[in-house]
């Protein structure tokens, strides 16, 4: 597809990762065989050892030549935030509710049936959380800081110094 940028690198990424997964599900053969430690399993981790170590170092690669191309659109990030009609914060919702002393299964009913109402074109998810007496009339004030942006980007500099250090392009790692 022209319009895309990378996608043959993101092909080969997602390419090593199933390659990956497959070694991974080779070795966990031979852990039944650890006690015995026989001839049996030696040579399929003769080949999945080293071959995993190279495929790893080529999506590493791979990865940081997609990760060069990105181009973060912050605009474009935050109006797919908002198509979802604050859909995106029910889980913190959820959570508030069940911090409050409501029993898991009945603030997931609630924050559900609020959730169901939004996707069915009503208001959206803060006003109907708001006004519903088992989710605002519970939490009051404390519902407003469910629908904050800035908890989910609290560790973001720090997440970036680690990625850059363990890139080795500068930074501290965390």
């Amino acid at each position: 597809m022209p319009h895309k940028r990378n996608p043959v690198l993101a092909e080969r990424l997602c390419g090593m990762a199933r390659l990956l997964r497959g070694y991974a599900a080779t070795a966990l053969e031979d852990v039944a065989l650890w006690d015995e430690r026989d001839i049996a399993h030696s040579s399929v981790e003769r080949v999945i050892v080293p071959d995993a170590f190279l495929a790893t170092d080529y999506a590493v690669g791979l990865c940081r030549q997609v990760v060069a191309g990105l181009e973060v659109r912050g605009e474009r990030m935050r109006a797919n935030l908002d198509a979802t009609r604050g859909l995106v914060y029910s889980q913190r919702v959820l959570l508030a509710l069940v911090d409050a002393g409501v029993a898991r299964d009945a603030a997931y009913r609630s924050v559900q049936r609020a959730a169901q109402a939004t996707f069915a074109g009503g208001d959206d998810f803060p006003a109907r959380a708001r006004l519903d007496p088992e989710i605002g009339g519970r939490l009051g004030a404390r519902l407003e800081e469910c629908f904050r942006l800035e908890p989910y980007l609290a560790q973001l500099d720090a997440l970036f110094a680690r990625g850059l250090a363990a890139a080795g392009a500068g930074g501290a790692a965390a």
